[in-house]
């Protein structure tokens, strides 16, 4: 908070001595710290945050060939986050919180398990961290409002990484929150990498499939090939009802569209043919479990990102929030250039390390 910061410095003068400041004048009063942070242009920031990743490169400390991708919710701070507040429409898109006029509605998943369904709303902003999954530590961030989709501004955080810190040849972890057609493409095509992202289904069925890969109707018949046919960039097999041209058989299961007064009746089922990268990755495989695995380094970044009390914010726009975000960022990254350039026998990820060295 920035009442805290005013009260440091402060009580410790010395402090703001090494800061810069006139010590023999009054600080800076919460105020001014506030302008500077609304003001303050966010591409100084990111200048000083890609030297430090450039100097880390040129030590063989951060490098692009695992490449991870993953977003950390930050909430406003505003009654209609608080999970006891009694407001009946706090969750409505419509209903904007009064002291956040850029802030948006967003929804946080609240388990990585393929298998739940936990999620909660939120009025907050999104910060997109890029991860080297061998060091640990972030390449590229950006902040965007919580409405954003993490898939949807994936391509531009890579293109502005390979401006200043070459991708080609990488492996690119995320979660499937990132499935998206675009980014294979995109990584195969450009940067000449691969993805390994688990697929998400988007509420697809799985049918029972015969050995010869024709689906079962509901009557447990094994259904015929019908032709294919593309639809928004994608191949689908169309498979129909074996009785469908019978004119004496009958439906078993009594099929609705059995009974349409059509000639072509019958039950329909269409399966996609896997003729793109998306779909052409063997996830059961042992290579690709083992190489989703580096995707934890995200996730224990976004725990030390945490910890700098980013979690929630306490000023009220997107431009103050994006100046902290760059800045806890810079300061993560400074304990990495501190451990490597003293030399010391120290984690470059350990704040408490690093500090007992000072």
């Amino acid at each position: 908070m920035i009442s805290d910061l005013v009260d440091y410095l402060n009580n410790n003068l010395l402090i703001a001595h090494y800061c810069g400041f006139d010590i023999s004048r009054p600080l800076p009063s919460y105020w001014t710290f506030d302008r500077f942070l609304k003001n303050f242009d966010n591409d100084l920031l990111s200048a000083i945050m890609k030297s430090q990743v450039l100097l880390l490169a040129e030590k063989g400390i951060v490098d692009t060939s695992f490449i991870g991708l993953d977003s950390t919710p930050i909430s406003a701070n505003t009654s209609q986050n608080n999970p006891k507040s009694f407001v009946s429409n706090k969750c409505k898109p419509d209903h904007q919180p009064t002291a956040y006029a850029d802030c948006k509605l967003g929804v946080h998943t609240a388990s990585n398990q393929t298998n739940e369904k936990k999620y909660e709303f939120y009025w907050g902003y999104k910060n997109h961290v890029l991860v080297d999954c061998i060091s640990g530590l972030p390449i590229y961030e950006i902040t965007t409002t919580a409405e954003a989709a993490d898939s949807s501004v994936a391509l531009d955080i890579l293109a502005d990484t390979h401006r200043f810190l070459p991708i080609t040849e990488c492996t690119f972890l995320a979660d499937k929150g990132y499935d998206v057609k675009n980014i294979y493409n995109q990584i195969s095509q450009l940067y000449n990498g691969e993805c390994i992202i688990p697929l998400n289904k988007r509420n697809t069925k799985n049918p029972k499939l015969l050995p010869q890969g024709n689906p079962v109707c509901e009557a447990g018949l094994a259904m015929w090939k019908d032709g294919k046919f593309s639809d928004n960039g994608r191949t689908r097999q169309k498979f129909c009802c074996p009785l469908k041209n019978s004119k004496n058989e009958v439906c078993p299961c009594h099929h609705k569209n059995f009974y349409n007064g059509k000639k072509h009746r019958g039950c329909t089922k269409y399966i996609t043919v896997p003729d793109d990268l998306r779909l052409s990755i063997d996830r059961d495989s042992q290579y690709f479990k083992n190489t989703y695995s580096l995707r934890t380094e995200c996730e224990r970044y976004n725990s030390r990102f945490k910890n700098t009390g980013q979690e929630r914010m306490w000023v009220r726009n997107q431009a103050s929030v994006t100046n902290l975000n760059t800045l806890a960022h810079i300061s993560l990254l400074a304990v990495a250039v501190a451990a490597v350039t003293t030399q010391a026998d120290q984690s470059y990820r350990k704040l408490k390390s690093i500090k007992r060295i000072a």
